[in-house]
């Protein structure tokens, strides 16, 4: 039996260390760590790479649920993978341990919570955003693109290619305006 860990954080200037120090601390022989948003599992190669590599018997480690996962979906799409290869999962800061069924039966309750926390910040954050609106303090970004600009080296003869090349922008972004004009 062989205990895996796995650290992830979300952004490039933050630290793996602290992550690192508790699961070697817990027993891990192998770490994986890498950088990247927990919103979605795709493109985590070092999740990936972790998942593959363990192996029946092991135990699968992360410090927090978070670390792993940010919907319940893809939190039991891990757990359920790691199931059927006969690999248990465990967190440390949350104390669950899918290898009892007590375990099992907290890990679904915090990952249903962590899914509620998360729709009910996105849901306050819309609410701040169309108040904002009404209250005239939120524009959204400045825009960046001058479709008079564009006009103006259409009428030169240039293509929207030679347009987004002139300007530095995307070839998609001239047919935006263009298309928003006609």
């Amino acid at each position: 039996m062989a205990l895996v860990g796995y650290a992830r954080v979300s952004s490039t200037g933050q630290s793996l260390e602290v992550q690192r120090e508790q699961l070697v601390a817990a027993g891990c022989e192998e770490v994986f760590e890498e950088k990247k948003t927990g919103t979605t599992t795709e493109g985590r190669e070092q999740l990936e790479a972790a998942l593959r590599f363990v192996r029946k018997g092991d135990v699968f480690l992360v410090c927090r649920l978070d670390r792993l996962a940010r919907s319940l979906i893809d939190l039991r799409r891990i757990i359920d993978l790691l199931t059927e290869k006969g690999v248990g999962f465990r967190c440390l800061q949350q104390h669950i341990d899918t290898t009892s069924s007590e375990g099992r039966l907290m890990l679904n309750i915090l990952a249903s919570f962590a899914e509620f926390e998360t729709d009910i910040r996105k849901e306050r954050q819309a609410d701040g955003i169309a108040k904002a609106k009404a209250d005239g303090r939120y524009r959204g970004r400045p825009a960046t693109i001058d479709p008079l600009e564009i006009g103006k080296l259409q009428r030169e003869g240039l293509g929207a290619s030679a347009i987004a090349k002139r300007l530095k922008i995307g070839r998609a972004s001239v047919y935006r305006v263009m298309r928003a004009k006609a």
